[in-house]
């Protein structure tokens, strides 16, 4: 395991920030949920105080309204679904962080032990990382058309020779494609041996 500078320092710096961050507007979304539902008089202290959160609120709460609404689901239950959406982004992007701070010790560390082993194994890690970064933008931008000439077409470009061929072996059950979770779990695993065998070793 590498222990850098980043790692154990500058990351939980960064974790101990976004966590905060990250509290703060849960708790803003929980007002919101909490207003949505007692529906305050508009005149009183209360609804005054509603008009606040759901001002500072609005502009993350929207695009959740509108996908509720398309499925005719109520709308009030939008903080939570942002919520939850907001959560799953920041541990993806603290996963991100980390690994990226990962990569730059384990490379640095290659380079001050003048290890060409050790630079070839964080290369190819650090290709892998950014393989399962597609993948997952991929995943969460699948309910929307591609372009060719933007960055998500060229996502999917880059991962349909890798996606396609699990497709055709397992199809998507209905909404859900097991496919691309298959293929990240791949491809952790030889994340996994690319560290043992370059590194570890």
């Amino acid at each position: 395991m590498i222990n850098g500078y980043l790692t154990t320092t500058v990351l939980p710096i960064i974790w101990l920030i976004v966590s905060a961050l990250f509290g703060v507007f849960a708790l803003l979304m929980v007002l919101r949920l909490i207003v949505n539902f007692s529906d305050p008089n508009p005149f009183g202290k209360i609804g005054r105080f509603w008009y606040k959160i759901r001002k500072i609120t609005e502009r993350y709460v929207y695009p959740a309204m509108r996908f509720l609404a398309t499925y005719r689901i109520d709308v009030r239950y939008a903080p939570l679904l942002t919520l939850v959406i907001a959560l799953v982004l920041t541990y993806f992007a603290l996963q991100i962080v980390g690994s990226v701070c990962f990569i730059i010790d384990g490379l640095t560390l290659g380079i001050m032990a003048g290890s060409a082993k050790i630079i070839v194994g964080f290369i190819l890690y650090a290709l892998l990382s950014i393989l399962i970064l597609f993948i997952f933008i991929r995943v969460l931008s699948s309910w929307f058309v591609f372009s060719r000439n933007t960055f998500m077409g060229f996502v999917k470009r880059v991962t349909d020779p890798i996606i396609l061929p699990v497709q055709r072996l397992i199809p998507p059950l209905g909404m859900i494609d097991i496919s691309a979770l298959l293929v990240l779990i791949l491809i952790s695993f030889l994340q996994t041996i690319v560290l043992r065998t370059f590194v570890s070793g």
